[in-house]
C-alpha cells in the first residue's frame, strides 16, 4: 500500500467536498443577500449536483478512454477557486455560473482519484476505498463550518478563503506526483474484468434500484437545503448557527457510513436499506416537535446517521445486481442517481415559495417510506440476477 498516496487522495477528496457541503449552508444568507425565491436557491443545489454528480460518469469514460490524471490536481484547484468567488458575485447570474465551475471541479476530480485511490491501496483496496469515502463524507461536514467560520471573519470576501485549501492541496499532489500515478496503468491492465452476461432480467431491478436511490437523494438534499431554512423561518434561529445543524447531520453520516456496513452484512443489503431508510420518518416527525436546542441536534445527528448508513449499502447491492459491469452500476448509483437528489431540492423549493417550509418538512418526512416501499420490490440475491439473465 502507496499510504502517502492514499492519504493525499482522502485528503483532496475531503478538500474537494467542502465546497458541495459548504453551499446548502451558505443559501440562507445567499437568499437574503440577493433576494432570491426558494426555488432559485433550490436551482442552485440542482446546478451543484448536475455538475458535481451526475456528469460523473462522463468524465469516468473519458478517463478509461484517455490519460487524464492531471484532472485530479487541477479538478480539487478549480472547486476551491470557483467556490471561493460566492461570496463577491454581485448576481445571481454569477453566482450560478460560479457554481457551474465549482461542481464541474469536483466531478472532473473523482473518476481519476478513484483509480488512484485503487492503484494505491494495494491488495487492500476495499480498505482504500472506504476511507477515501470517508474523506468525502468528512469534507461534506465541515463544509458547513468553514463556510460560516469564514464568513463570520472576512464578512462575503471571507469566501475567498476556500480558495487556499484547492490549490494547497493541488500543489501537494503535484510534488507528489510521479509515485502517486506510476503503477496506474499497469495495474489498470492488469486488471481482471469478469464476463459480461446478458443484461436481461436484470434491468427491471437495476431500475427498481434507482427509483428507490433517487427518492432516498430526494430525503438527503432535501435535509441539507431546506433544515437552514426551516431552523431560521419556522424555529427563528440564527442564519450563521443554522450552518452547525448541517455539521451535525453530515458529521453523523460519515459515522452512519462507518457503522452501517458490517449491520448490513449481518442483516443483508436489502433488509438493512428498507429498514434504515424507514426509521428516518419517525425521526423526522420527532424532529418538527422540538424547539432549538440540544435536543434538536441530537435528534437531527439521528436523522443523518441513519439515513446515511445506507450510503454504501446502495452501491452493493447495486453491484449484486450487475457484478460483470460494477464500474458503470457505481456510476450510475453515485453520480446519476445521486445527482438527481438536486432536481428534488428545485421542486421542494418550488413547494416552499407556494406554501410554505413547513409543507416542505413534511414533504421529506414522508419519503424516505416511499423510499423503503419501492426498495421491497427489489428481488433478493444475486442468484435471482444470474438466473434472469441466463433465462
Amino acid at each position: 500500500m502507496n499510504a502517502v498516496a492514499l492519504i493525499l487522495l482522502i485528503l483532496a477528496h475531503l478538500v474537494t467536498d467542502t465546497t458541495t457541503g459548504a453551499l446548502p449552508a451558505f443559501l440562507p444568507i445567499l437568499k437574503q443577500v440577493h433576494s432570491l425565491s426558494y426555488a432559485q436557491a433550490g436551482a442552485l443545489i440542482m446546478v451543484m449536483n448536475l455538475t458535481s454528480s451526475v456528469i460523473q460518469p462522463l468524465f469516468g469514460h473519458l478517463t478509461d478512454s484517455l490519460n487524464l490524471r492531471w484532472l485530479v490536481p487541477l479538478g480539487v484547484a478549480v472547486s476551491g477557486l470557483s467556490f471561493g468567488l460566492i461570496g463577491i458575485c454581485p448576481n445571481y447570474t454569477l453566482l450560478m455560473l460560479v457554481v457551474i465551475f465549482s461542481g464541474l471541479g469536483v466531478a472532473s476530480f473523482h473518476p481519476e482519484a478513484f483509480k488512484g485511490v485503487l492503484g494505491s491501496a494495494g491488495s487492500r483496496k476495499v480498505v482504500g476505498v472506504s476511507w477515501f469515502m470517508v474523506g468525502g463524507n468528512a469534507g461534506l461536514a465541515l463544509g458547513p463550518v468553514m463556510i460560516m467560520a469564514f464568513y463570520s471573519w472576512g464578512g462575503f470576501n471571507g469566501t475567498l478563503l476556500f480558495a487556499i485549501p484547492g490549490v494547497t492541496m493541488a500543489v501537494l499532489i503535484l510534488a507528489y506526483w510521479r509515485r502517486l500515478t506510476r503503477k496506474n496503468g499497469k495495474q489498470a491492465q492488469e486488471q481482471v474484468h469478469p464476463q459480461r452476461k446478458p443484461l436481461r432480467g436484470r434491468l427491471k431491478p437495476l431500475g427498481i434500484l434507482m427509483g428507490a436511490v433517487v427518492v432516498r437523494a430526494w430525503v438527503h438534499t432535501g435535509i441539507a437545503t431546506f433544515i437552514p431554512f426551516y431552523f431560521v423561518s419556522v424555529l427563528h434561529g440564527d442564519p450563521v448557527t443554522a450552518g452547525s445543524l448541517l455539521t451535525i447531520f453530515l458529521a453523523a453520516g460519515v459515522v452512519g457510513t462507518l457503522a452501517g456496513a458490517p449491520l448490513a452484512e449481518k442483516m443483508g443489503p436489502k433488509r438493512f436499506f428498507v429498514i434504515s431508510v424507514a426509521i428516518v420518518t419517525p425521526l423526522m416527525i420527532w424532529l418538527q416537535m422540538l424547539q432549538p436546542g440540544m435536543l434538536l441536534y441530537i435528534v437531527l445527528a439521528l436523522v443523518g446517521g441513519v439515513l446515511l448508513s445506507s450510503w454504501s449499502v446502495c452501491i452493493v447491492m447495486g453491484q449484486q445486481i450487475l457484478p460483470d459491469r460494477a464500474g458503470t452500476v457505481s456510476g450510475m448509483l453515485v453520480g446519476f442517481a445521486m445527482g438527481l437528489g438536486g432536481v428534488g431540492a428545485t421542486l421542494m423549493g418550488v413547494v416552499a415559495d407556494h406554501w410554505g417550509v413547513n409543507s416542505v418538512i413534511h414533504i421529506i418526512t414522508v419519503l424516505p417510506l416511499l423510499s423503503a416501499l419501492v426498495a421491497l420490490f427489489i428481488p433478493a440475491g444475486d442468484k435471482d440476477y444470474a438466473r434472469a439473465s441466463q433465462a
